[in-house]
């Protein structure tokens, strides 16, 4: 493959390791990486699932994101907390604010609430090549946090985020170049690859492709024929190459609108949505004003308990457009506090917040 005409950038792809299980271990004082701690949906429920542990649980008891409370052994050294959505999600954001003191805000990516993507292009003379930048950006948020991150860095998106997933977890830091995809990526089985599903992984594997390397060997016009656009941008990943945007607008169309939602991992009060939806309104405007937008209309959906059932959705407008989180977060509590019925606890918040009017 000749890679003299396609894009390289310096693409880094952070992981925050066991992040809840971390954050919670961190506001206790202990070391993420040393004490045994798992985060439960709900505690009062035996079959409630275990949202996360730390590396120590996970390394003794072999403990998963699908292992249930009941499951966990019975070990006094084991630390139960429940799941705290708004401290991590204040957490995520504080992390991606100390990320532009590396990079642009058109530079960062955000992926979920505990991956994301910055591009550090150009950025040598001020903190060094592309992997003394990633260790800076490791050690700082330890420094800064308390929390460990993997850190995986490519020629492209792609690159960075599977080198990653398949190296860096174990290593804190690798690289991939397009040189390298044949011996760092290749020999992966291809449920291990991003952007391969579980449905396509079975399709592939019908076909005799097990591996990433079968799949960039294969025939392209098979491929096409049998999955269309999609066969042919699996085809290209294989071989290393990712086209898609690493600065501006990640979604590659004119935003009518600022979203953002969460689905809640307990049961919450209405007291306590207060701090969700503060939370949900804080992003929704941070991308507004980094876009230079306000908007004009607030709407807010939320969702009941499985018991319960049902749930509102309700918008409205201002006389003046803003992108002040403050201003959104009033309106949208004025929505909860007119719409919530009071029938019981919600575990699902949805805030969209539509651009009417540009700056």
């Amino acid at each position: 493959m000749d890679y003299s005409n396609y894009p390289r950038n310096d693409v880094l792809c952070i992981d925050m390791r066991s992040f809840y299980a971390s954050v919670e271990a961190v506001k206790l004082g202990e070391d993420p990486m040393k004490v045994m701690l798992a985060v439960v949906g709900d505690p009062s429920r035996s079959g409630s699932i275990v949202l996360a542990a730390t590396p120590e649980l996970k390394r003794r008891y072999g403990i998963s994101n699908v292992s249930r409370y009941f499951e966990l052994p019975d070990d006094p050294n084991i630390i139960i907390v429940p799941a705290h959505m708004a401290d991590y999600l204040k957490v995520s954001v504080e992390i991606t604010n100390l990320l532009n003191n590396y990079a642009p805000p058109d530079a960062i990516h955000v992926y979920s609430v505990d991956e994301l993507w910055v591009t550090v292009n150009g950025l040598e003379k001020l903190f060094g090549n592309r992997r003394q930048i990633a260790q800076k950006i490791k050690d700082d948020i330890l420094n800064t946090f308390g929390l460990t991150c993997s850190i995986g860095i490519g020629d492209n998106k792609f690159l960075a985020k599977v080198v990653m997933d398949l190296h860096a977890k174990k290593k804190g830091v690798a690289e991939c170049k397009y040189e390298d995809v044949e011996e760092l990526l290749w020999p992966a089985q291809i449920g291990d690859i991003w952007g391969i599903g579980h449905r396509m992984k079975k399709n592939l594997n019908r076909m005799g492709i097990v591996n990433l390397g079968q799949l960039a060997n294969f025939s392209l016009d098979v491929l096409k024929r049998r999955f269309g656009v999609m066969g042919e941008q699996l085809y290209w990943h294989a071989h290393g190459i990712d086209l898609s945007p690493v600065f501006g607008d990640f979604t590659k169309h004119e935003q009518k609108g600022f979203g953002h939602g969460i689905a809640l991992l307990r049961n919450y009060s209405a007291e306590e949505i207060d701090y969700c939806i503060l939370d949900l309104c804080e992003e929704v405007c941070r991308r507004a004003r980094t876009a230079g937008k306000i908007g004009k209309t607030v709407q807010l959906g939320i969702g009941y308990s499985k018991e319960t059932g049902g749930g509102f959705s309700r918008s409205r407008s201002f006389d003046i457009p803003s992108n002040i989180t403050m201003d959104i977060h009033d309106m949208a509590m004025k929505l909860f506090n007119e719409f919530y019925d009071g029938r019981g606890p919600t575990n699902k918040t949805r805030k969209t917040y539509a651009k009417k009017n540009s700056s």
